[in-house]
């Protein structure tokens, strides 16, 4: 009962970071119960049936608040699907222990990005100019689906952020599309592990307890998207995500427990900083915003 309770808990918190950011739901999920111990195809499955209830009531959420281009999610979703689906048939004819190293490869990669992309790119969001055509979402689509199974995330981390950088979708309703997509993706995923592994590979308990935290806090995350400092949250879920992964890379070869902690240790105090400096990022931009509103409404009165 009690591991269930903090599946619900590491549903719950990653829900609120993907419904905010647009991504991240899968790799933290993954990123933890790789932590535990749980083999990578089993635990993507569980993550994948899961998100197919999450991004449910994530996608309606965000539909009510009016962050979603459905023209956008049209198009997206298909390649999403075909993706996911042969990348979780993939992941399940790989071993165990031959995919974990891989794939915390692979979300340790996405995490980089993630502080990369909102610390040293400053989370900037490009203006809106045109919804983004078919020859631009397909190949996304694909390379984003099937990521999302074989490394347990990625459709978030590809997704957003090629919507973010293309500058061709206002922000919020990139990360209301993507969200809401998700749900196509997250189908193709459960039923390309449910065709490989059968149902009796799927850990259920898992995938109900993520459910459970994930749909609590998925309303809630579709509200938080306009006023959460997305670039501090990204940065702390990016923290915790390199973190984790480094430990099962570094274990894997075979590296002494001295030199793990020293890594650790490291890679903490860096992670540290940058949360001091995306926090004092914010204070400093909410300080110029608030000096600006009196010279604004100076200008309107005169």
């Amino acid at each position: 009962m009690r591991q269930l309770i903090v599946l619900g808990l590491v549903g719950l918190l990653a829900q609120l970071i993907d419904g905010s950011l647009g991504m991240a739901y899968g790799v933290t999920s993954t990123t933890l119960l790789l932590a535990a111990g749980i083999a990578p195809a089993t635990a993507s499955a569980a993550v994948h049936f899961s998100e197919i209830g999450t991004s449910l009531v994530s996608g309606i959420s965000h539909h009510k608040f009016g962050n979603v281009d459905w023209k956008t999610v049209s198009i997206l979703a298909v390649p999403g699907f075909i993706g996911a689906f042969a990348g979780a048939t993939f992941l399940a004819s790989l071993s165990g222990d031959a995919a974990t190293p891989w794939v915390s490869g692979i979300l340790l990669a996405l995490g980089v990005y993630v502080i990369w992309r909102f610390l040293a790119l400053g989370g900037e969001r490009p203006t809106f100019k045109s919804r983004p055509g078919a020859a631009f979402l397909v190949p996304v689509g694909l390379v984003g689906g099937a990521l999302d199974s074989i490394g347990g995330g990625g459709w978030g981390p590809v997704g957003t952020t090629s919507l973010l950088s293309s500058g061709r979708l206002e922000p919020r309703k990139v990360i209301g599309s993507i969200d809401t997509s998700e749900f196509v993706v997250a189908v193709g995923g459960s039923l390309g592990f449910l065709f490989a592994l059968g149902s009796q590979g799927i850990e259920w308990s898992i995938a109900g307890a993520l459910l459970a935290g994930g749909v609590v806090a998925a309303p809630f995350a579709a509200w938080l998207v306009r006023i959460l400092p997305a670039r501090v949250l990204a940065i702390a879920a990016g923290g915790i995500i390199i973190l984790s992964n480094t430990r099962t890379i570094v274990l894997t070869l075979g590296a002494s427990t001295e030199a793990l902690s020293s890594t650790l240790i490291g890679l903490a105090l860096v992670w540290i900083g940058f949360l001091v400096h995306a926090v004092r990022i914010e204070r400093a931009t909410r300080r110029d915003q608030q000096a600006e509103e009196p010279a604004a409404e100076a200008v309107t009165g005169s």
